[in-house]
């Protein structure tokens, strides 16, 4: 078989300079263009070698290798530094951050060659170690206008914040997105673009090329809002197959379902570990609530699976049902509330900022980091 090699460089005629090169010698070409891209392909895809550049938009190329070298799985994967930084002390810097050789740009074809097949005859043969598999958290509701997405994107931002771990959001509802529009992303169709794929073209790689990167460190899997969308909403492989993906990518994915009517809820539903269950504190909302436990309960969750109930506020506290009250009425505790946020609220859509992130220190973003906190423990080490 085809040694596999993860070439990570941002610089885009690089990447295709070594793919060319690379693939004539027979190899097998992966790539990241950034360190946290390339730290997760280089879990997922398991890479027989890493050509790795130093000057990325995100974390270098020196803490990638150090980040490479404290995973067991990979640590022994051989790493050629491949960088226009050819001063005595980048050099040293690169081999005290673990790499095994360091080559400076530009070199000739015939010199990489040598030194890839110098790497790759020294790798020791090893045992593959088994595929890692993340946790899928669901956030879901008994109908629209909860807070599901509110609750999706923010716990998604907390627990990166909090945890400094790799984290992805992926919205499930094709055509009827808010992220892309709320952070102001000009083409939020990557979910989309999956759903119309053959689902055995629906790889790692192809998911990565989907995935937007924020500037707050997480990865999101956008719908869009163009209701000529939903025709692939009922594309049941291609969700499977897409879900799969994203819990080899990442330790933590979390899914925004929306409601239960989603038309591929069986499938989704199915492959969470986890989910959380948003209600508003208002009779009619807790009654849908009750009705939704009995459906979730039916697919283990609430005893194989963890079923989390989180209450969203939008009205003063004394037009509301109490906690107690909802206890009551559904049979299931209410892990924590989200107070209102209205003028919050206001200003994140104003400037296109989540709300967990706007006001770090607001009631509101604690309610978001306990929830936090409340996944961490089940999520695994990667």
């Amino acid at each position: 078989m085809a040694a596999k090699i993860l070439v990570v460089d941002d610089d885009t005629e690089t990447i295709e300079f070594l793919k060319l090169i690379l693939t004539r010698q027979g190899y097998q070409v992966i790539s990241a263009d950034n360190g946290m891209q390339a730290l997760s392909a280089a879990r997922s895809e398991q890479p027989d070698l890493i050509i790795l550049d130093v000057m990325m938009p995100d974390i270098d190329g020196y803490e990638v290798a150090r980040k490479l070298r404290n995973y067991p799985d990979i640590a022994a994967t051989p790493i050629l530094m491949f960088t226009a930084k050819a001063q005595v002390e980048d050099k040293v810097a690169g081999y005290e951050a673990g790499v095994d050789i360091y080559l400076t740009k530009p070199v000739h074809p015939v010199e990489l060659h040598a030194n890839i097949k110098t790497l790759l005859a020294q790798r020791p043969p090893s045992v593959a170690a088994p595929a890692r598999k993340g946790h899928i958290v669901g956030v879901i509701a008994s109908k629209g206008g909860l807070g599901v997405s509110t609750t999706a994107l923010n716990l998604a931002l907390s627990y990166h914040q909090k945890y400094n771990a790799m984290v992805l959001a992926a919205e499930m509802r094709p055509g009827q997105g808010s992220w892309g529009e709320e952070l102001n992303f000009d083409d939020p169709c990557g979910l989309c673009n999956l759903l119309r794929m053959n689902p055995t073209e629906i790889t790692i790689s192809s998911v990565e090329n989907q995935l937007v990167t924020t500037p707050y460190g997480v990865r999101l899997l956008l719908a869009s809002d163009v209701s000529g969308d939903i025709d692939c909403i009922s594309n049941l492989a291609q969700y499977e197959a897409i879900i799969q993906q994203l819990s080899l990518i990442s330790p933590l994915s979390i899914l925004d379902i929306g409601t239960k009517f989603l038309p591929a809820i069986h499938v989704v539903a199915d492959m969470c570990d986890e989910m959380i269950l948003i209600t508003e504190p208002q009779p009619m909302a807790v009654k849908r609530t009750h009705t939704l436990i009995g459906e979730l309960r039916n697919k283990g969750f609430g005893s194989a699976k963890v079923l989390t109930l989180v209450t969203v506020n939008h009205t003063r506290s004394d037009l509301t049902l109490s906690t107690s009250q909802i206890e009551e009425a559904v049979n299931l505790p209410v892990a924590l509330g989200i107070p209102p946020s209205t003028e919050l609220a206001y200003q994140s859509a104003v400037r296109s900022i989540p709300i967990s992130l706007l006001q770090p220190d607001s009631l509101v973003s604690q309610q978001f980091k306990n929830l936090a906190d409340l996944v961490s423990a089940r999520v695994p080490k990667w």
